[in-house]
């Protein structure tokens, strides 16, 4: 399958892979990062599955719908936890996860 047939999808879950590490290195960065290690590892998670799904994807592999099933469900865990807290990189996270999650979920 060409990967144009993934292009959306690719573009958000590549948007949220940057949007994940940023997080997850802004959150090292506050006051409070103790209380944001739920988070930082959501963002890791969903980093690392976000990249893995771009590349199935790009590549047209005939198991990128079994890895956006499971994106979709990091990145709806990771939003569900980045939406808790009040900094505007978990609000911005929470938002491209929730966008990665509907594209992923799309390609079923």
């Amino acid at each position: 399958m060409p990967h144009q047939y993934f292009q959306t999808c690719i573009d958000e879950c590549a948007a949220c892979h940057v949007a994940c590490l940023h997080c997850a290195a802004s959150c090292l960065t506050e006051k409070d990062a103790l209380t944001l290690s739920t988070c930082i590892r959501l963002d890791l998670d969903c980093a690392d599955i976000c990249g893995t799904a771009v590349g199935l994807m790009a590549r047209g592999s005939t198991q990128a719908n079994a890895i956006c099933e499971l994106c979709a469900r990091i990145c709806q865990a990771c939003a569900a936890e980045c939406a808790k807290h009040s900094h505007e990189h978990c609000q911005e996270c929470a938002r491209a996860c929730e966008k990665c999650a509907d594209a992923c979920r799309a390609m079923h």
